[in-house]
């Protein structure tokens, strides 16, 4: 995909940032990138407005259901066994 003129950011990486741009997890620095590349590039700027539709169709369809108490219990025990397995090895390593 390409904008035409050489964009300041390439449309790959802009395109590979498109769902962090929409979940909200991209910092302020890259968001405003991806933000002037989408005003500047009218193909990135269609694949982004493909993207958000299918985000919305998916919350709309499955936006209603939780996930299980235990589920949450269950990644949060991995996430600190995790963490605590990294920061052993960071240990050893010192």
């Amino acid at each position: 995909m390409s904008c035409g003129d050489p964009p300041a950011v390439d449309c790959r990486k802009v395109l590979e940032a498109v769902y962090l741009y929409l979940d909200g997890e991209i910092d302020f620095d890259h968001k405003h990138l991806v933000r002037s590349h989408l005003d500047e590039c009218s193909p990135c700027l269609r694949e982004f407005g493909v993207e958000h539709e299918v985000k919305l169709l998916v919350a709309r369809r499955c936006g209603g259901e939780r996930a299980p108490e235990s589920l949450r219990e269950s990644v949060l025990e991995r996430l600190r066994a995790a963490r605590i397995d990294a920061d052993t090895a960071e240990f050893r390593a010192e």
